[in-house]
C-alpha cells in the first residue's frame, strides 16, 4: 500500500552549488523517474520571502504581515507531493533531487485527522 508524503525543498547555506546544467539534468531524470513510477502527486516552487505572507487571527482580528523573518538562514523553496511504500524508500527517492544536495529536504507523511478516522 502506498503512502502519501508532503515534500519540502528548503535552501541551506551549508549545500553545495551546482552548476544550471547539472541541476536540471538532475531533476529532468527525477521527475522521469517518478512519473514513470506514478510517483508523482503535485509539486512545484515558490516566490521567495519578498512576496511571502504570514496570516493570524488573534483576538478576532486577522493580522497579515509580511513573510518569514529576514533572520531565518532557510528558505521553503518548493514542495511535492509524492506517493511511496514507506518514508525510507521516500527518502532514496528524494535523494536524487539537486536539493537535496543544494539544501535540504524535509518528508512529512500525511495523516488522517482524528475524526476522520472514526
Amino acid at each position: 500500500m502506498s503512502n502519501t508524503y508532503l515534500v519540502i525543498h528548503m535552501s541551506d547555506p551549508t549545500g553545495t552549488e551546482l552548476p544550471q546544467s547539472e541541476d536540471r539534468a538532475m531533476l529532468e531524470r527525477w521527475a522521469a523517474e517518478g512519473e514513470h513510477a506514478e510517483r508523482l502527486t503535485l509539486g512545484g516552487p515558490v516566490a521567495g520571502p519578498e512576496l511571502a505572507r504570514s496570516v493570524a487571527v488573534r483576538d478576532g482580528r486577522i493580522l497579515v504581515t509580511d513573510g518569514p523573518f529576514p533572520e531565518f538562514k532557510e528558505w521553503f523553496a518548493g514542495y511535492d507531493l509524492i506517493t511511496a511504500e514507506s518514508i525510507d524508500e521516500a527518502a532514496e527517492y528524494m535523494a536524487k533531487h539537486p536539493v537535496a544536495v543544494l539544501g535540504r529536504i524535509y518528508i512529512l507523511p500525511l495523516v488522517e485527522l482524528p475524526w476522520d478516522q472514526e
